[in-house]
């Protein structure tokens, strides 16, 4: 348990470490943001925060550096305060929801002005809920035999997919039994829609049990593994970070970005149903990122959760970048369907 002391000393030394990039003394502490301690007494102070995970001494005359722990401490101190539009971002979001795109079209620009405002990787994404609801089903003629199936989801979120129909069915013969099942699914969550369809095919729809079958079939293995859709801004700008200078630590950086399924499973791991989430460093579990961190904020739209986000170092600037997201996710609630 720490002391006010320390938990004063730790949350200076991240402030001045994310400010300035260098290692922090006992004196730049003490002048800077505790003028009532003495230098002395902050140095033994950060000895013994040391020895507690909270600091590290990268060089023996050196000054300390936050850790993970420290980072922790820091963010969960701004998550838990209660925070006043201060219009940071207010500019970019009003830029987003001026543009009337859909969801997904949000989410692309959003990753894109995310990158450029703040210099770090700016990412979008779209994950499906547990329940999604189903706002139409449609069938459109391809040939013959092959039929265009296209699911659009509350939020925005479509889905398609070829399917191969037992015989032929003409153009009006699939929009009337589009229209069927849109009197049966629309505005519902697929769990009772899949139950409803089943008993409306054996009742009512005989004609069409076999496409409605094959239909209700391809549905579910549409809905139930649809992957996370991510969307990642420019990543140029993070060259000239000096978090990132080291050779190795930006190929691991690159690496997660050019491997969409584990940026997609990161992403869904770590993002909230609503609100904002920071994992930092270590936290990601993945080798390569210790020195990273990923701030996300998600809001649930209709079908899918909708997730924007900052991935950069791990010494960025959290309550900036936390605001930041705040705001874009605000906007998002007036982006139409």
């Amino acid at each position: 348990m720490l002391t006010e002391r320390q938990l004063e000393i730790v949350l200076s030394v991240v402030y001045e470490y994310i400010r300035s990039g260098e290692s922090v003394g006992s004196r730049t502490v003490s002048k800077r943001y505790l003028s009532s301690r003495s230098p002395a007494t902050i140095r033994n102070e950060m000895a013994d925060l040391e020895g507690m995970g909270f600091l590290a001494q990268p060089h023996t005359s050196a000054g300390r550096i936050p850790t993970t722990r420290a980072y922790r401490l820091y963010v969960d101190s701004v998550l838990q305060r209660q925070r006043h539009s201060s219009g940071v971002g207010i500019p970019l979001a009003e830029t987003l929801i001026r543009k009337r795109r859909d969801l997904e079209g949000f989410l692309d620009e959003a990753s894109d002005l995310l990158g450029r405002l703040t210099h770090y990787v700016g990412i979008g994404a779209i994950a499906p809920l547990k329940d999604v609801v189903v706002r139409s089903v449609g069938f459109f003629k391809v040939d013959t035999r092959n039929v265009l199936l296209v699911v659009v989801l509350e939020g925005g979120l479509v889905h398609q997919k070829v399917i191969t129909v037992p015989w032929e069915l003409s153009s009006d013969e699939l929009e009337e039994l589009s229209r069927r099942l849109n009197l049966v699914a629309s505005g519902r969550p697929w769990g009772e829609v899949k139950s409803a369809l089943e008993g409306y095919l054996m009742g009512e729809l005989s004609r069409f049990s076999e496409a409605c079958r094959l239909a209700i079939a391809t549905l579910g293995e549409m809905l139930g593994s649809s992957p996370v859709k991510v969307f990642t801004g420019r990543v140029s700008q993070m060259l000239n970070l000096p978090d990132f200078q080291d050779l190795s630590r930006l190929k691991a950086f690159f690496s997660l970005l050019e491997q969409e399924e584990e940026l997609a499973d990161l992403v869904a791991r770590h993002s909230l149903g609503n609100g904002v989430s920071v994992v930092i460093g270590e936290e990601a579990q993945r080798p390569g990122l210790e020195e990273c961190s990923l701030v996300l904020a998600s809001s649930p739209r209709g079908g899918a959760k909708a997730i924007v986000g900052i991935l950069g170092p791990k010494r960025m600037d959290y309550e900036r970048v936390i605001a930041l997201l705040e705001n874009v996710a605000k906007a998002m609630e007036d982006v139409e369907d």
